[in-house]
């Protein structure tokens, strides 16, 4: 009986230890692009490159997903909607949900498995293969060539995504809404932007930013920590993808929260 609390007392030590250990790691390079970022060369061009592969390529299946979300949404809500002759209400509930959670978070998600994925398996590789090494054996420091222009590209790319995705979905519950459920045109699209705040879009948009955030660090971190060759480069771009997914989500809710409590002061 001691011995299985002490091996179960060691394990949880060992990966609290770990988590202390993994955060502290992830503080520093916040710290260091902190102060790269500020410093030239400024590399525009690589990061217009990486605007076009993060936005630009994860542009349709951004608008596939959220076009069915929002139809999704619309027809689950009629169905407690039309028990109380509330179906004009279905358009509120779908711009608010949109704008204020599935937009934000679901591009989040799709650009964090799309490419999230691909910046750590591209700086794993070259971490694996040495490119890095040659980097700053000829002076240039990696987190501005390699990191700060994807970090630019994904806060640039994914706020506009997420308007993009908004849009889309309330297009999504348009369709259902006016042409299966029957509401009048001018109802819906009445009922959709009547409720709509400034606030709300802005929350959506702040959420879209602190995402961008973990994906970027998330991503970066775990490709330029790969190691043991390409099973390395496949274990870290798994880690990426799964630790990006759970900080999205738990980010996520502590917004909310925080919206929700501001809203009531």
């Amino acid at each position: 009986m001691g011995a299985f609390i002490r091996d179960n007392l060691t394990s949880i030590g060992t990966k609290t230890i770990g988590i202390i250990r993994y955060t502290g790691a992830i503080s520093i390079l916040i710290a260091e692009m902190a102060l790269v970022i500020i410093r030239p060369p400024f590399r525009i061009r690589q990061s217009i490159r990486q605007i076009k592969m993060i936005g630009t390529e994860s542009l349709p299946i951004v608008t596939l997903i959220s076009f069915f979300t929002g139809m999704v949404l619309a027809l689950q809500s009629a169905y407690q909607m039309q028990k109380i002759s509330a179906e004009m209400y279905i358009a509120s509930l779908v711009a608010l949900s949109m704008t204020r959670e599935l937009g934000p978070v679901l591009t989040a998600l799709i650009v964090a498995g799309r490419c999230g994925a691909s910046i750590t398996a591209e700086l794993g590789t070259m971490r694996v293969t040495e490119q890095i090494d040659a980097l700053e054996t000829m002076g240039t420091n990696p987190l501005n060539y390699l990191v700060i222009p994807r970090f630019w590209a994904l806060l640039i790319s994914l706020p506009i995504l997420t308007i993009f995705a908004d849009v889309v979905g309330m297009l999504g519950g348009y369709v259902i809404g006016c042409y299966k459920l029957h509401i009048t045109h001018h109802m819906y699209i009445r009922m959709t932007f009547d409720p709509l705040k400034h606030r709300d879009i802005f929350n959506g948009l702040i959420k879209s930013v602190v995402f961008a955030i973990i994906i970027c660090v998330i991503a970066c971190f775990e490709g330029l920590n790969t190691r043991e060759g390409a099973e390395g480069v496949g274990k870290a771009t798994t880690s990426s993808v799964v630790r990006s997914f759970i900080l999205i989500i738990a980010a996520d809710c502590l917004l909310t929260a925080l919206f929700y409590f501001i809203g009531k002061v």
